[in-house]
Order: C-alpha cells, then sequence, then structure tokens
C-alpha cells in the first residue's frame, strides 16, 4: 500500500498502541487486560506499520525474529511457575516483592506479572508469525 496518510499516521500511532499494550499488560495482572489483550495490542501496532510501510520495514522495525518471541515468552512463563517450586510450594504459586522507585513509590511486582509477560510475548510472535506470512503472499 502506498498511501502516504497511512505511511504518516503509523509512525504516531505505533509508539502509541507500544506504550498502551504495557500499560495494559502492566495493569491486567491486577484488573482486566493482561499478557494476551497487550500483546494483540502490540501486534496490532506492528501490523499497522507493516501495512503502511511493507513487511520488511516491520521486521526491521521488530529487530528480533517473531520465533523467537514466542520462545523468550514460553521459557519466561515457565521460569514464572518454577520460581514457586524454589522456596517449595507448588507450581505457579504467586510471589511478590514490593520495589520502591524514588518518583513512583511502592510498585508490587510479582511472578503473576512474569507469567503475563511471558503470555504477552508469545502472543505478539504468533500473531506476527501469522499475519506476516499472509501479508507476503501474493
Amino acid at each position: 500500500m502506498t498511501s502516504t496518510i497511512l505511511r504518516i499516521a503509523s509512525r504516531y500511532l505505533t509508539p502509541v498502541f507500544l506504550f498502551f499494550s504495557l500499560l495494559i499488560l502492566y495493569r491486567g495482572h491486577n484488573a482486566p487486560g493482561g499478557g494476551f489483550i497487550g500483546g494483540l495490542l502490540a501486534a496490532a501496532a506492528l501490523i499497522l506499520y507493516a501495512m503502511a510501510c511493507g513487511v520488511d520495514a516491520a521486521r526491521a522495525k521488530l529487530r528480533i525474529d517473531p520465533r523467537i518471541l514466542v520462545a523468550a515468552g514460553l521459557l519466561t512463563a515457565l521460569l514464572s511457575g518454577a520460581l514457586a517450586l524454589f522456596s517449595g510450594n507448588s507450581f505457579l504459586t504467586g510471589r511478590w516483592v514490593m520495589l520502591h522507585l524514588p518518583f513512583l513509590g511502592e510498585l508490587p511486582l510479582g511472578t503473576p506479572l512474569l507469567f503475563d509477560l511471558g503470555v504477552y510475548l508469545v502472543v505478539i510472535g504468533i500473531t506476527l508469525i501469522m499475519l506476516f506470512a499472509l501479508m507476503e503472499e501474493d
């Protein structure tokens, strides 16, 4: 597609979509949202960019193969469940720590967020693999 308006809009909307996908990812382990919806929103941002500038440009902007995202996501989700085993609890038992940040105050981080991050990466990778393949078909 050679639409100048779409190309310019995608340059501005892609970072906004990615930012909101991270907000939905963080919010999701305590409220509606999470890794699946955040991952779909991040993939939609890159698909919009691919529609405007081409699949090769979107792959270059991503800078990593989507298959690696899937593998990293599966490993992250597995690790989040295995962390509880080291403390003598059952698999996927939640563990939390409070992170103290100077301007933000206390920020709770836990294994549910780590699991959501794994889901986030898997959803981005799988969605991009499928849609990039469909967009490359003639």
